[in-house]
């Protein structure tokens, strides 16, 4: 086999591990996202960077226990509606918290856009079950 052979092919091995490393880290179990190790940063002993915490290992938790069909419009679904919950938990505890006005206005927002995406995702999902 010349080099210029050799060098391709050992390119595509490169890739095709790349791809099937890639593949198995997207399907890596989120529950090893634990947040709660930011509490040793300045400023996660609030009670709002508690509270954004929380949401977010809720979320990494809810995440992680996803039962994926291999169907990649169920699996989405499924996945986003954890994600969207915890933008709304993050933005209730901004409105707790928060004092900006423009930012409680978005928080405002992204509650009823969440709150609406995840009714879509949740009856699309009633009428498109896995197989």
């Amino acid at each position: 086999m010349t080099s210029q052979r050799k060098l391709v092919a050992l390119s595509a091995a490169l890739l095709l591990g790349a791809g099937i490393a890639g593949a198995a880290l997207a399907q890596t179990d989120h529950s090893g996202h634990n947040m709660s190790g930011m509490a040793a940063t300045a400023g996660a002993e609030t009670p709002a960077a508690k509270g954004y915490i929380k949401a977010m290992d809720a979320m990494h938790e809810a995440m992680g226990s996803v039962d994926y069909t291999g169907d990649p419009d169920i699996d989405f679904a499924r996945g986003m509606i954890p994600h969207h919950q915890a933008a709304i938990d993050m933005a209730k505890v901004q409105l707790e918290y928060g004092k900006d006005p423009e930012i409680r206005k978005l928080s405002e927002d992204i509650i009823k856009a969440q709150e609406g995406e995840i009714k879509q995702l949740n009856e699309w999902l009633a009428a498109h079950p896995a197989k």
